[in-house]
C-alpha cells in the first residue's frame, strides 16, 4: 500500500495514496462514553494512522448475520465487506484529489432510520468526486439507543436530553471545517448532503443555530420534509413510558443503572421494546432537545437562503407522501429565497429484478458505483450515473446541478428532473407516484 501524510491542525496522518487522489479511513474526530455528548478531537500524539475503516455504530448486523436479518440491503451494499462495531465510533473518512487547493467540500451523512448503517458501505464512495475536484467526507455516528435515547432522566445541568447522534454529527462537521484546508479543501464552500434519515439530520441541521452558516448548499435525498410533515420530534417526555420499557427489558431500575450494561443487552432491551409498541420508530429518532433541534427553529420559514437539491425515487418507500413533502420544501424556499431549489425524481427502474426504483438505488448512479453491484447495468445507466455524477459536482462547485450532460434544469417545486431513459424536466407524475404508493414494488424495502 502506498502512503500519503498530512498535516493538519490535529497533527500529523497517514492515508493511502491512490494515484490521482488520496484516502483517509477512520479519522478520529471526537471522544465520548455512553448518553455523552461529545467532545471534540484537536490533536493526538504522533501520527494517526488512517489507513484503513475503524468501528462504526452497533447495530443490529453487529450481533445477528446481516444477509439474514436485512438480506436485501446487504446484498445490495454489503456482501462481501467486513465491519467493527463500538460505542466508540466517532470516526469520518475523507477523500480528496491530490494536490487540492480550495476544493470544493461534501460532507455526507449516512442514512439507515437512525439505527443502523455506516460511512463507508460499498455504494458510499467519493473517488469519482475526487476525480473530478471534489473533497468527500462521511461520517459513523451514534445510532439506536446508542445514539438516541431520550429519557427525560437523563437531561443534562443545561436541560438537554437526547440526540447524542446528532450532537456527534455536529462534531464531525466541526472536526471537518477545522481541518479540511490541510487536505486542500475551502471550509468556506460547504455541500451538506445526506440521504433517508441522513436527509432529515440535514434538515435538522440547517436551521440548528449551533452550525449557523457553516453551509454554502444542501443537498437532500429521499428525505426532505419528513419530520415536519410526517414524522415530527417527539419531546423526551413523549419518549418517557418506551424508555422505561428498555429498562424493565433490560432488568434495570434506573438510567444510571442502563447506562451501565453490555452493549448487547441494551441492544436487545431496546430491540424487544420495539416489538411492544406498534409504532415505536419515532421514539428512538431525533426529538426536541432544546439546545440543538428546538420547536421554534424547526420551520420551514427559518430554513437559510442557500442553493437546494432535493431527490426521491418513484418506488421511494411512500411516493405519494414523498411527493407532497419536497413540493412543500421547495414551494416554501421558493416563496422566500433568492437562491434556487431544484427537485428530481429518479425513475429507472434497476435491471435484475422486479423491485423498480426502490428506497437508496439513486446513489449507486449519484456515487458512480454501479461496478461494485451485482446488478446487470447496461452502457445506458453508466451513462445515467455520470450525469447524476456531474449533477453533484456542478451542484457543490456553484450551488447550481446544471451541466453540460444534463438538459436544462430549473429552479421549481412544480417541475422536476425526471431520471430515466428519457431524462428531462417534467411535471410531477402524481397519479404514478400514488399508485407506487398503492401498488408499487420496492416501496417498503
Amino acid at each position: 500500500m502506498k502512503t500519503v501524510t498530512v498535516t493538519c491542525p490535529c497533527g500529523k496522518l497517514k492515508g493511502v495514496d491512490r494515484e490521482s487522489t488520496v484516502e483517509f479511513r477512520g479519522v478520529k474526530y471526537a471522544n465520548a462514553a455512553r448518553w455523552e455528548y461529545p467532545v471534540e478531537v484537536t490533536s493526538w500524539d504522533g501520527v494517526f494512522d488512517a489507513t484503513y475503516h475503524k468501528d462504526c455504530s452497533f447495530q443490529r448486523r453487529s450481533f445477528e448475520p446481516d444477509e439474514v436479518c436485512n438480506a436485501f440491503y446487504h446484498n445490495e451494499f454489503r456482501r462481501g465487506q467486513s465491519f467493527t462495531y463500538s460505542e466508540d465510533c466517532f470516526y469520518l473518512g475523507i477523500q480528496a484529489p491530490k494536490n487540492a487547493k480550495k476544493a470544493p467540500v461534501i460532507i455526507y451523512i449516512h442514512g439507515g432510520s437512525f439505527t443502523g448503517g455506516s460511512y463507508n458501505e460499498s455504494h458510499i464512495d467519493g473517488t469519482t468526486l475526487a476525480e473530478n475536484g471534489i473533497i468527500f467526507a462521511a461520517m459513523n455516528y451514534r445510532l439506536g439507543p446508542y445514539g438516541f435515547c431520550s429519557h427525560p432522566d437523563l437531561t443534562d445541568p443545561y436541560g438537554v436530553c437526547g440526540n447524542y447522534g446528532l450532537y456527534d454529527q455536529l462534531a464531525a462537521i466541526s472536526w471537518i471545517r477545522n481541518n479540511i484546508a490541510a487536505f486542500g479543501g475551502d471550509p468556506d464552500n460547504i455541500t451538506i448532503m445526506g440521504q433517508s434519515a441522513g436527509a432529515m439530520s440535514v434538515d435538522i441541521h440547517l436551521t440548528n443555530d449551533l452550525c449557523k452558516g457553516w453551509f454554502k448548499q444542501a443537498y437532500l435525498m429521499s428525505g426532505a420534509g419528513m419530520q415536519r410533515k410526517l414524522l415530527k420530534p417527539l419531546t423526551p417526555e413523549k419518549t418517557e413510558k418506551f424508555w422505561q420499557a428498555v429498562l424493565k427489558k433490560a432488568c434495570c431500575t434506573d438510567m444510571e443503572q442502563l447506562k451501565k450494561v453490555e452493549p448487547r443487552t441494551l441492544y436487545y432491551a431496546w430491540f424487544d421494546a420495539c416489538k411492544q409498541f406498534s409504532f415505536s420508530m419515532p421514539y428512538t429518532f431525533p426529538v426536541y432537545d432544546g439546545k440543538l433541534l428546538k420547536k421554534e427553529n424547526f420551520v420551514l420559514e427559518k430554513l437559510p437562503d442557500i442553493p437546494y437539491l432535493l431527490g426521491m425515487t418513484t418506488n421511494d418507500m411512500i411516493p405519494a407522501a414523498l411527493e407532497l413533502s419536497l413540493k412543500s420544501w421547495a414551494k416554501s424556499v421558493l416563496s422566500r429565497n433568492k437562491n434556487g431549489c431544484y427537485v428530481y425524481d429518479f425513475d429507472r427502474p434497476l435491471p435484475g429484478d422486479d423491485k423498480g426504483t426502490w428506497h437508496c438505488c439513486d446513489m449507486l448512479y449519484v456515487f458512480s458505483t454501479l461496478p461494485v453491484s451485482w446488478r446487470p447495468f447496461r452502457e445506458f445507466d453508466y451513462k445515467l450515473s455520470g450525469m447524476m455524477n456531474d449533477m453533484l459536482c456542478a451542484f457543490a462547485r456553484s450551488g447550481n446541478p446544471n451541466c453540460e450532460t444534463l438538459p436544462y434544469w430549473e429552479s421549481s417545486c412544480k417541475r422536476v428532473m425526471k431520471f430515466c431513459l428519457d431524462t428531462a424536466m417534467v411535471p410531477w407524475e402524481t397519479k404514478k407516484l400514488v399508485s407506487n404508493t398503492l401498488f408499487g414494488k420496492g416501496t417498503s424495502l
